[in-house]
């Protein structure tokens, strides 16, 4: 049987397009947090040294794949690769052959630069404001189609959660 398996970005953006500061986030919105953790569970994410880093710790009931240049680095409870090629390879051979999958990126801003023209589905949460960052999201102009959008305030951060995907041209 043929699987489908989906690669997903999912991140918090300001209106700049930056997601974060020296490792960590500018807003603390509980329901972002809430909608990561709901999408990703029983999933396989990807992310790079530096992400893993600022978590801390491999997250919980998903397989956790770490993208590193650095051969030596080893983590416990997570698969460490050295390249994006290497970690989407590892993640389709965990998947199993009978149901439609989905592969999460979750960043930093090195791997989402690598990933974004190879994934068809945006998790976006459009935070409102700029905010003082030092890394940035890449263009995201190629995920024209807009499934879903929501609305909320949390922590007096305004917020929309917007799920885009890349639309396909039939020829």
């Amino acid at each position: 049987m043929i699987h489908n398996t989906k690669v997903s970005l999912i991140v918090a953006v300001d209106e700049n397009r930056g997601i974060g500061k020296n490792g960590k986030m500018p807003w603390h919105i509980p329901a972002d947090l809430k909608r990561f953790k709901e999408l990703t569970t029983g999933n396989i994410v990807i992310m790079g040294r530096k992400t893993f880093s600022s978590i801390g710790m491999p997250l919980s009931n998903r397989t956790n794949i770490v993208v590193t240049r650095d051969k030596n680095y080893k983590v416990n409870g997570a698969l460490v690769v050295n390249s994006l090629e290497e970690a989407l390879r590892q993640a389709r051979g965990k998947l199993s052959e009978s149901v439609d999958s989905e592969i999460f990126i979750i960043g930093g801003g090195q791997i989402f630069q690598e990933a974004i023209n190879i994934a068809d589905k945006l998790y976006l949460t459009l935070v409102e404001g700029k905010f003082d960052v030092d890394t940035y999201f890449p263009d995201y102009s190629k995920f024209t189609k807009k499934v879903s959008e929501e609305e909320g305030e949390s922590n007096g951060f305004k917020y929309k959660f917007i799920n885009l995907e890349k639309s396909r041209l039939i020829s």
